[in-house]
This record gives structure tokens, sequence and C-alpha cells, in this order.
């Protein structure tokens, strides 16, 4: 029985691989520990577990908690999960029940689910299951068929209920949440896909092709050993011998060392990554964003500004349904959270940023409540607005009627000589550059942390430790004589050349605070020209033309790579300076590029790593540069 939910293809259990999500190495640190319950589930809840049938046969492993009180009706919020549905058996209960612990107090008949191949349900489990356009026989399912089938069978078999479902889920719940809205049941009147994977080679692992490392890494590493019964407790984390995974990582060498000292083949997934390294059919399908259609009728997608392994997802999945479904209620939600930030701590603070409210405790009681009472419950008179955003900067929740701002206008920012940033277009009619050596072997640290993972602090951190080294460069402008608000889409033009055939490039938007800024209780940081990172994003340069078909750089010879930086809304107040740094490693967070270009850089030699001579540059021909969008900066309180 348990044989069937093998992941045959990727040679490990499915069990092994996920175990439950608090446990994902990329997950656990986005996620703090939940509140011992004020309101216990056991109370006020009737428990039982079921095989639900789907149309090809396959059962699916549900868990349905049912108020006791039996005096109204409730409706369905139900998640499907690959990180188990558990705990199991009838009389092992959930410690919190739904989203939050005000949506368990309000009633609604809670449904957990185990997708195909996971735990306690049958099937294989397919990461990111392409979706079937066409379902010609009762052998063409998805997830969104699994879903649909889920939905009538509850509706059939569970009493008590008032004939709406909703759906929610978080990072990859978020994209089960995302796929299973598709060509929506009639019932599913409410979803929201939370921190949702949209595209697996633009969010979590890959971005725009360059490998998040340790993020990929100790993920594979915790779960690889086979275990045939679902875990009670987290699988043991990989054992480096040392906290320093900067160390770790470069003692490790080239990747193609990875299975012969760590993973010796049987990691299938990592073999998977490394058979497709580029954006081939293998992760094409794996793109939801193009089958977005006929969704559920009201749509609240949620990120964080700060979301280490998936912002790109709600953004991307946000526009789509948006172009896809103009007659539905599509909302955006945008707080200054990491991964999951939204559903458990207050969200008054990152890092060494402070945000000056409990933002996530905001965002449970005015946002998310609200609209499950309203699309549900039909109760209230909550209104959605297009987009609920926090505005980081100034510190503050602005609802907009679009997203990005329909009073957006752009505005270009260009490098310049002296290390500054400036509207004006450069003059130089004679080549113009700011050149770095860029070395494999002494890789720019993403972070000053000493940790093994993927920080979860990273995206606020101070970047003063990286601006100090002769391998970034660093453009600002002047002290800013008024605020000014950078709101929706950023995308960096950089013209660049390098003395050989490949190259990352890193893009940094940061906000560096006046030397007078004043201490935040409970932060030891020193804020006084404290440089706040607000957005970051890397490209790996042979994919500048196409991400299916990479090619080599020609040596020397100036040439554009376009980067997308991913939605911003965050104001530069009087005073601060606007600052652009850019640089070729962000290591260990991206993996080393060799600069010598190979085919397959999982498959690169050591004696591929080579130093290069990069070139950054800024004349009339070439002009390196920042596009933003600028909207009227509100008054500052």
């Amino acid at each position: 029985m348990w044989g069937r939910r093998w992941l045959g293809v990727f040679g490990i259990s499915i069990t092994a691989l996920i175990g439950a999500a608090l446990w994902d190495q990329g997950h656990a640190q986005a996620q703090e520990p939940p509140p011992p319950p004020r309101y216990a589930a056991r109370e006020h809840y009737t428990k039982r577990e079921v095989q639900i049938p789907m149309r090809d046969g396959v059962k699916l492993h549900t868990v349905i908690y049912e108020p006791k009180d039996t005096s109204q009706k409730y409706p369905f919020l139900m998640i499907r999960t690959p990180y188990s549905a558990g705990p199991y058996g009838e009389t092992a209960f959930r410690t919190n029940l739904g989203p939050s612990e005000q949506l368990m107090k309000d009633g609604y008949i809670f449904v957990y689910q185990d997708v195909r191949g996971c735990y306690k349900s049958e099937g294989t489990f397919l990461h990111m299951t392409p979706h079937r356009r066409e379902k010609k026989s009762s052998r063409d399912v998805d997830e969104s068929s699994d879903t649909h089938d889920s939905i009538d069978w509850l509706l059939q078999n569970v009493s008590n209920h008032n004939g709406r479902v909703g759906m929610w889920g978080i990072s990859y719940p978020g994209f089960y949440a995302a796929a299973s809205m598709i060509d929506a049941h009639a019932a599913l009147k409410a979803v929201s896909p939370q921190a949702p994977i949209a595209d697996w080679f633009f969010d979590d692992f890959f971005h725009h092709g360059a490998f998040f490392l340790p993020h990929a890494f100790n993920f594979f590493a915790r779960y690889s050993g086979a275990r045939t019964d679902p875990p009670s407790s987290p699988p043991a984390g990989f054992r480096s011998g040392t906290p320093d995974g900067y160390q770790f990582f470069l003692d490790l060498g080239p990747l193609s060392n990875v299975n012969e000292r760590h993973f010796k083949g049987k990691v299938g997934m990592w073999n998977d990554f490394v058979a497709h390294p580029n954006y081939d059919d293998y992760w094409q399908k794996r793109n939801l964003l193009p089958h977005l259609h006929k969704v559920a009728p009201a749509v609240m997608t949620v990120g964080g500004w700060y979301d280490a392994a998936d912002l790109y997802g709600p953004l991307k999945i946000y526009r789509s349904i948006e172009q896809k479904n103009p007659a539905v209620t599509n909302v955006l939600v945008m707080g200054p959270w990491r991964h999951g930030g939204w559903a458990r701590g207050d969200g008054q603070r990152l890092g060494n940023v402070s945000f000056g409210s409990k933002t996530s405790e905001y965002y449970r009681a005015n946002i998310e409540r609200p609209f499950f009472q309203r699309y549900l419950k039909e109760e209230g008179d909550f209104t959605p607005p297009e987009a609920n955003v926090f505005e980081t900067g100034a510190n503050r929740w602005r609802t907009f009627d679009a997203w990005p701002p329909k009073e957006t206008r752009p505005q270009v920012w260009y490098v310049h000589a002296s290390q500054q940033l400036s509207t004006d277009k450069p003059m130089d009619a004679a080549p113009a550059f700011d050149e770095f050596i860029s070395d494999p072997k002494k890789p720019v640290p993403y972070t000053e942390e000493i940790t093994m993972g993927m920080s979860v602090n990273y995206m606020t951190d101070d970047q003063r430790f990286a601006g100090r080294r002769p391998d970034v460069l660093v453009y600002q402008t002047p002290e800013l004589t008024e605020a000014m608000t950078f709101a929706g889409p950023m995308k960096a033009k950089l013209w660049v050349s390098t003395s050989e055939t490949d190259a990352d490039w890193v893009v940094k938007v940061i906000d560096v605070f006046p030397g007078s800024t004043p201490n935040v209780a409970d932060i030891p940081r020193p804020q006084g020209h404290y440089q706040m990172m607000v957005r970051s994003e890397v490209i790996r340069g042979r994919f500048r033309k196409s991400y299916s078909q990479p090619e080599p750089f020609k040596p020397n010879e100036p040439t554009l790579v376009e980067l997308e930086l991913q939605d911003i809304l965050h104001t530069f107040k009087k005073g601060h300076r606007f600052m652009v740094q850019i640089q070729s490693t962000w290591f260990p967070l991206v993996d080393r590029n060799p600069q010598k270009f190979v085919p397959n850089i999982f498959l690169a030699q050591e004696a591929d790593f080579v130093s290069a001579r990069h070139r950054v540059h800024r004349s009339t021909a070439h002009p390196t540069n920042i596009e933003v969008g600028l909207i009227p900066t509100m008054k500052l309180d």
C-alpha cells in the first residue's frame, strides 16, 4: 500500500522529501512556533478521517473537523497539502485549526487533505503537478479535478453545511490553493493562495536561472532518508560539521561534487535539477500561470515583501488572474513579512528593521477574517480593496484601486561616475565604465550572519559589509531634499561586459538612513547610516536572451542584461539616500558561476572556475539604469 506513495522518479519517498511543513529548511526558519491556544479545538470540534475517491479511483486521505455547535450551518474551509493532514487518528487533534485562532473561534468546517502520494493518500506524487487543459477521460487528473471531486464528496457526505467552500494555503499549499481553483467548482466561493509557488524556475529554488544553493541543498539533504511512516517529529537535519555555511559551501567546491561527497546519487530530485539546468519542458510544465482560468469568484492572494522563498509567486499569480478573469473579485495583499510571517507572530519587526506596528495581527483581524466572513458566511459588509499593501519606509498600510497604482509614472535612474545615481542621462560619448575583479574563490557573502541555511532576514539586512568590498559597485544619490515613493515593478537594464564568457549579475536597491537616525528599542543594530536592502534579485547571465537557450558572452563586448526586480512600495524619506549595489557573486545564497561558459553548471569542474574582469558601462551608448514607478508621497507622520 505504502509503495504507491513513493516518489519513483525522484528516488526517495515523499514522506522523506517533505516531512511536515514547519521543518522544511527553507520554510522552517520562516515560521515561528504558534502561541499556546486559548481556544482548544478538541472542546469545540469533532473530528473524523475519510478516504475520498477521485474520478480515477485513487482515494485521498481527508480530515474533517466539524463544530459541535449545530445551531447554525457552516461553510467549509479547506487546505490541500503535501506537508501532512495529521495528526492522524480521530482522537488526535490539531492544536490550531484554520488560518488563525479567530477563524477557529468563528466556526467553520475545517478540511485538511493529503494530496496524491503523500502520507495516507493513495496515488503518485508529482512536484508542481502539471495542469491538464483537456480532461477527456477519468485518467486525466490534476489538482483542479482532485479538488472538484473532493468538494462534490464533502457536499454530499457532510451535514450542517451552508453549501459554500473556501480554500487557503501557505507556500507549497499556496500552490495547491491556486491550482485547485482552476475551472472552479460552483460551490468554491473564496480562495486565498498565500506565498504560492507559481513557476518553479523563477521562485523558490531558482531565480532567473541562478540556483539558491543553501535553500535547495539543505532541503534535499534533510529529506533524503527513507521513512515508511508519517513522522511524529522532523527528520534530522544535515550534519555539516560547522555552522558556517559560507565556508562549508566554499569547501564543497563545484556542484559536481555534491553526489560524490554527500548525496551519492540517491537524491532523485537533485538529479532532476542536474538534468534540467535550463528552462526546458520539465520546468515549463510546472508553470501554473498560463492555466489560471475560470477561478473562484473571490480570490485574495497574499505575499510578503521580504519573503526569501516566494516573492515571485503571489505577484505573478495576482496579475495572471487579473488578466484572465476580469469578472471575479481578485485582490492582492502584500505586507512587510518573511515567508509565512502574516500567519504567526505580530509582524512588528524583521531582523534589524522595525515596521512600527503589529502588521501580522492587523492582517489576521482586519483583512483575512473579514474576507472569509464575507464570501463564505455572507456576514458583514467588508469590501476588499483591489490592493491592500504595506508601504515600507513610511511604515503604514495603503489601499489602491489597482496594482500597480493608476497614478504611477515611470522614472529612470542612471549610474554615473564617482558612484553617483541620478535621473540625468549619461553624457559621455566615449566609452565609460566601472570595473571589478570577480574571483569565484572569494565570492561576496550575501549576509553577515553565520548560518548553514538561507537567512530569513537577509532581505532587510544592512548592506555596508558588501558595499565596502572592491568587487561590489555602489551608486547612490545625495541626501534627498524631499521624500519619494516607489511603487510597482522595477527593472534593471545593465550594460555589462566580462573578460570571460559567463557571469551572474546581482542588483540590490537600498535605503540609506541618515547618520543621525535614532536607535530602535529592542533592536541592537545601530540605525545611523544603516543600509536597508528593500529589493534584490539575480540573473544568471547566460539566460539574458532566453531561459531555454543559454548563450555565452563575447569577451569584452558590452551586452544588455535586463533583470526584473519584482514590485515594491517603499518611501525613501527626506534626508535618506537611494542606493544601488551591483555585483556578480552572492554566496552561498546563489551557487558560484564558473565565469567560463560550460553547458551545465551543475557538472562544472574545478578547472572551469576562473577570475574575470567585469565592467558596468555608463556611457550615452550604454546607459546602465533602473526603471522604477513613482507615485506622489503621502504626508509623513
